[in-house]
C-alpha cells in the first residue's frame, strides 16, 4: 500500500535543518574569500535564508550584499562561481546529494520597509488614536 502524503504548509523540519547547515556553509565560504573573483571579495555578502526543496536536491539562496549595492553583479558572479561554491558546501555539509545551489535577491528588506513605511503613514495613526506629527505643532 503506497504512503500518503499530506500537503502541508511549509518546510520540513529536516528542510529547515539542511537549508540552515547550508546557509551556515556559505557564509563561511564567503566570507573568508575562498572564492577568487573580484566582486565577491570586494562585497560583503548577507545570506538571511536558504529553503530546501523536499527532496533537497535543490538549494535557493536568497543573497543581498551590505548596502544593497552591485546586487546584480554579485548574484552573476555567484551564478558563475556556482559550481565552486557546490563543491564547497558539499565538503563542509554531510549529506548523501551535494544540492544545486540558486541565488536569488533577498526581497525581505524591502518588504519590511514597505511595512514600516505604512505603519508610519497618517491614515494608521489616525485609526491607532496617535496624534501625527502635523497635530503635535499646532
Amino acid at each position: 500500500m503506497a504512503k500518503r502524503f499530506e500537503q502541508t504548509t511549509g518546510p520540513s523540519q529536516r528542510q529547515q535543518r539542511v537549508a540552515e547547515l547550508i546557509r551556515h556553509a556559505l557564509a563561511e565560504v564567503l566570507s573568508r574569500g575562498d572564492i577568487q573573483d573580484d566582486v565577491l571579495t570586494k562585497n560583503v555578502i548577507t545570506i538571511p535564508e536558504v529553503r530546501m526543496s523536499p527532496d533537497l536536491k535543490l538549494a535557493t539562496a536568497y543573497v543581498m550584499p551590505l548596502g544593497g549595492k552591485d546586487e546584480d553583479a554579485v548574484i552573476k558572479a555567484l551564478e558563475k562561481n556556482k559550481k565552486v561554491l557546490r563543491q564547497e558546501v558539499a565538503r563542509r555539509v554531510n549529506l548523501k546529494f551535494a544540492p544545486d545551489l540558486r541565488f536569488r535577491r533577498d526581497e525581505s528588506f524591502d518588504e519590511a520597509a514597505r511595512i514600516d513605511a505604512l505603519l508610519r503613514s497618517e491614515r494608521v495613526a489616525r485609526d491607532t488614536g496617535k496624534p501625527s506629527v502635523d497635530e503635535d505643532d499646532e
